[in-house]
């Protein structure tokens, strides 16, 4: 199944993406599950028979939000792939690199990428999101995928000046509405295996980040390891697995995505997060 969260003439739902067109799985079971969270945590319990029944909408009819809006928290994973760790020059690890992103910082497929007032310096980082659908604490590494609900495309975006005040990432990664997360979660059992499929980043049509999930240095089994020893992950979590190199604050001159952009994020069989870019005017 794909599975979003969405608005429908200014109304809030989510529901099952099927083809061209959205089912309000949402207002179906609503006196079952407030929000796609609930339905994560249940294990889709119902959904797919609900979807058969529920009202249908031309997917280009709605507003996408974030395809979880409300995770108990974001994990994200810096450092994860080879060229990205030595494009940064940074030491090689024994452990993945944490730090948490905010869910008001997040902006759905389509919407704009806002760039901040206080700075030029926004940089693309596409990533695979992984939503935890079953809860654990000390998780093993043969049990890991077990805990995981779906995918969805992500897009890390990153005020790169803020986070270089300090050696942690946190400020530079949790400006207003600069983490795209959609337009969907696909289900495990329909993606398939991630290890080949590949990840793309495009800035204007342009190639600007390429690689394979194979090429990963901490595996998706590894990552909920490893985060579920320092916290209890819960149904929703979301973790943001780690960027491919070719970052635009490590090429000469930097690459910085600016108002009139246009940024899109794929991975193969999973879909296509497409956003535009546009200045703060707050």
């Amino acid at each position: 199944m794909r599975l979003s969260t969405v608005k429908i003439a200014g109304r809030t739902t989510w529901g099952v993406v099927e083809g061209e067109r959205f089912l309000d799985v949402g207002a179906t079971l609503s006196a079952r599950y407030a929000d796609l969270k609930s339905a994560v945590a249940a294990g889709f319990d119902g959904v797919a028979e609900a979807a058969a029944a529920a009202a249908a909408t031309p997917v280009d009819a709605v507003e996408w939000l974030p395809v979880i809006p409300n995770p108990d928290k974001i994990l994200c994973v810096g450092l994860n792939y080879e060229m990205h760790r030595k494009e940064t020059g940074r030491s090689e690890v024994e452990n993945p690199t944490i730090f948490a992103r905010y869910a008001n910082s997040q902006t759905g497929h389509l919407a704009p990428i806002i760039r901040p007032k206080v700075s030029t310096e926004l940089d693309f980082e596409g990533e695979l999101a992984v939503i935890i659908g079953k809860p654990g604490r000390y998780i093993p590494y043969a049990e890991a995928m077990n805990h995981v609900a779906g995918y969805a495309c992500y897009n890390d975006g990153s005020i790169r000046d803020f986070q270089r005040h300090t050696h942690q990432f946190t400020p530079g990664k949790n400006f207003p509405d600069t983490g795209a997360f959609g337009p969907w979660m696909m289900t495990p059992d329909e993606l398939g295996p991630l290890g080949e499929l590949r990840l793309q980043t495009r800035l204007n049509g342009e190639v600007v980040q390429e690689a394979t999930f194979s090429q990963m240095i901490f595996d998706i089994a590894r990552q909920i390891e490893y985060c579920s020893a320092f916290t209890r992950l819960e149904a929703g979590d979301v973790i943001v697995s780690g960027t491919p190199g070719g970052v635009g604050a490590k090429r000469n001159p930097p690459l910085w995505m600016k108002p009139g952009d246009v940024v899109e994020v794929e991975v193969d069989r999973l879909g296509s997060l497409r956003n535009p870019i546009v200045d703060e005017t707050c």
